[in-house]
């Protein structure tokens, strides 16, 4: 029994109904915001109903403004599923954010967001827009090659990603490679 809080956003497999009910109470949080030091992390709910690609609603951008304005947090870290950007494969592309630069225009705002973590797109990705650091992270499971046209399997392993929020606004981030065993029937070379 671990006591520590676990925080989840929902994706493009998931039903946020279901998803919110079985998600909470303790030690779980859906879509709620973090403080720790001079940093908020706020989780945010992308998904968009029967769709692989992501939305993030009105109403969810004035609770993002809500959550920073009722806190004194200097730095600012954004949770969500989908990726705002594109991540030049044709395939993937058309299964971001619907309104990636509308979103990104909202956290630039806000003044405080120094940067935006996102899962979906099964590879790793990093770079800075506009001062802000855009950060996708592999899949725990199989990951998409990248710069592809059509849907293709990498052959890189299973990945997660450890971030560190440094007092100065500044974000550390290490991804972790995990090997793969061989499955049951299937042999190493």
């Amino acid at each position: 029994n671990f006591d520590i809080p676990v925080h989840c956003i929902p994706g493009n497999h998931d039903i946020r109904e279901y998803m919110r009910a079985a998600l909470s109470s303790a030690p779980f949080h859906y879509c709620d915001s973090y403080s720790r030091r001079n940093w908020l992390i706020v989780g945010l709910d992308s998904c968009k109903t029967n769709s692989a690609g992501g939305h993030v609603a009105p109403d969810e951008i004035r609770r993002l403004h809500d959550i920073v304005d009722g806190g004194n947090a200097e730095h600012v870290l954004i949770c969500l599923h989908h990726p705002p950007l594109a991540m030049g494969s044709r395939w993937l592309d058309g299964v971001v954010l619907d309104d990636g630069a509308g979103f990104l225009n909202a956290l630039e705002r806000i003044g405080k967001v120094r940067g935006c973590l996102f899962g979906h797109v099964h590879q790793a990705f990093d770079t800075v827009h506009k001062a802000m650091r855009i950060i996708g992270t592999p899949s725990t499971c199989r990951q998409f090659l990248p710069g592809s046209d059509e849907f293709a399997l990498d052959d890189q392993p299973p990945a997660y990603r450890r971030v560190e929020l440094n007092d100065d606004g500044s974000i550390a981030s290490e991804l972790i490679w995990v090997p793969m065993r061989s499955q049951p029937g299937e042999t190493s070379q």
